[in-house]
């Protein structure tokens, strides 16, 4: 494994690391904040916060300018997006997104960046032990 730029990547793989980077801390804020403003718990919000800093790369221009948002393909929202029942639903389905992002881009970076490739396992090992925590200590 080596620790190559991301310049070695495909131009059409730019536009998988965005997406995932994005969907990571997306669903990751989503956990962070009802952590913070619903359930008040100072220390589960750090840590989803330190986590979703800790969920970046260097290339943010790089990916900027492959980025394609209105032409993807799967863009309109899915029927099983919008089945949430409770807090619950909501919070597993944003732990899930967010760890799937990780193995995309964990296993995508084992081709040019150990670095990043083990970084984001680690946020992804720590996003298990999060949401064990969270799911199990939510009423």
């Amino acid at each position: 494994m080596n620790n190559s730029s991301l310049l070695n990547f495909s131009p059409d793989l730019f536009r998988v690391i965005d997406a995932n980077l994005n969907r990571l801390k997306e669903g990751i804020r989503v956990v962070e904040d009802i952590m913070r403003y619903k359930e008040n718990n100072k220390e589960l919000s750090s840590k989803l916060k330190q986590l979703r800093h800790k969920s970046r790369i260097d290339e943010q221009e790089l990916l900027l300018q492959h980025r394609d948002s209105i032409n993807d393909v799967l863009r309109p929202t899915t029927t099983s997006e919008l089945n949430r029942t409770d807090i619950k639903t909501v919070l597993t389905a944003n732990f899930k997104r967010a760890q799937e992002s990780c193995r995309v881009l964990e296993e995508l970076f084992k081709l040019y960046n150990s670095t990043y490739s083990e970084n984001f396992k680690q946020v992804r090992y720590e996003l298990y032990t999060l949401e064990k925590e969270v799911i199990l200590g939510i009423s």
